[in-house]
């Protein structure tokens, strides 16, 4: 490269330069669960359009009147179907299942996996490896007309759910094959005061993200917290 060439060359993005995100129409699936209630909270309560999504229309309906802040109920279908993005926060069981059913109302849209494929024994919690590698990889292979990411896997469903609370120090690990997609995630996370969107890699370096939640229930039961996870020098 000569000295010309070094001299036109485009500055490097600063990676917390993020979209404007605050029109896009946030679904959640599995919204009447603890996880998808407090995500689709926190969102609705940070001035994000909310539609959350059950199997039963009518439990996700009353869900969202308990909930608030404009969040609408709706059955999973409908909620794919209206919504720009949509964070999967089904129970593991579900995982593949759900995201069958769904296939063609989910094609063309960003899909967030929060999935934690987990066991618990007398020992406590233990991570699962699928046989994809991880729940996003799972998503991703059965949902091929859609935009996978994997996102929001750390946070304590007591904190986001707990209405006194303003701010929820925590770091997000945001990991995608298309970074204008993991950008729109770590966007949607940084909405939620305190709490901060980071890329960590491609789709294949999920199954760890995944997993490191049976490191925190463990923390969680020994020290009675409700842990989160923060990265220093970023």
């Amino acid at each position: 490269m000569t000295s010309t060439d070094s001299a036109h060359k485009a500055p490097a993005k600063d990676p917390w330069d993020l979209p404007d995100v605050s029109g896009l129409v946030v679904g959640v699936l599995g919204g009447t669960g603890p996880q998808g209630r407090g995500l689709a909270y926190r969102l609705a309560r940070a001035g994000q359009k909310v539609i959350i999504g059950s199997r039963a229309a009518e439990r996700a309906r009353a869900a969202a009147a308990e909930l608030g802040h404009g969040v609408e109920g709706a059955d999973n279908a409908e909620t794919a179907r209206r919504s720009d993005v949509v964070i999967v926060a089904v129970p593991w069981e579900g995982h593949a299942k759900t995201l069958e059913s769904l296939r063609e109302e989910l094609a063309g849209k960003l899909v967030v996996d929060c999935v934690n494929p987990l066991g618990f024994d007398k020992k406590g919690a233990y991570a699962l490896k699928p046989e994809e590698g991880s729940a996003a990889e799972q998503a991703a292979a059965l949902l091929p007309e859609s935009r996978v990411t994997a996102a929001f896997h750390h946070l304590s469903a007591v904190l986001l759910q707990d209405a006194e609370i303003e701010r929820i120090d925590t770091d997000v690990m945001v990991l995608g094959e298309v970074r204008a997609d993991v950008e729109i995630v770590q966007a949607l996370a940084g909405r939620i005061p305190g709490m901060r969107g980071i890329y960590a890699g491609r789709l294949r370096n999920a199954h760890q993200v995944e997993s490191l939640v049976a490191n925190l229930i463990s923390v969680n039961r020994r020290y009675k917290a409700h842990a989160g996870l923060r990265l220093t020098d970023v």
